[in-house]
């Protein structure tokens, strides 16, 4: 029990340091976390398909950008100092993970099919 309440402390800290790596990686080539999950993933593509339409055009907006600044080997920092990326603002991810959820519960109800 006390091990695991250390572990869970450590892990936690250590995930805290990571998210604020991630985050500066992403703000420097203009990407939420979000863009970052696999769209060929049948999860990932039904919630895709189902959001609004502004969502997928910033997605491939930043995309797009984002590569183009790879190519330069630009930072996005440069080009717009004073802007919140709003980097883990998550737009479909609770639609993911409903249908996950919905894709558990179906597995589950049928597995007596097997």
């Amino acid at each position: 029990m006390a091990l695991r309440l250390i572990t869970d402390k450590v892990m936690m800290t250590a995930s805290k340091f990571y998210q604020q790596a991630v985050a500066h990686e992403l703000r420097k080539t203009g990407l939420r976390y979000e863009d970052l999950l696999n769209e060929e993933e049948n999860d990932i593509k039904e919630a895709l398909s189902l959001a609004d339409l502004d969502v997928k055009t910033g997605r491939t907006r930043r995309m797009k950008r984002a590569l183009d600044l790879n190519l330069k080997q630009k930072n996005y920092m440069d080009y717009a100092k004073n802007v919140d990326q709003e980097t883990f603002k998550t737009e479909f991810y609770e639609t993911m993970l409903q249908i996950r959820a919905r894709d558990q519960e179906f597995a589950l109800l049928n597995q007596h099919k097997k």
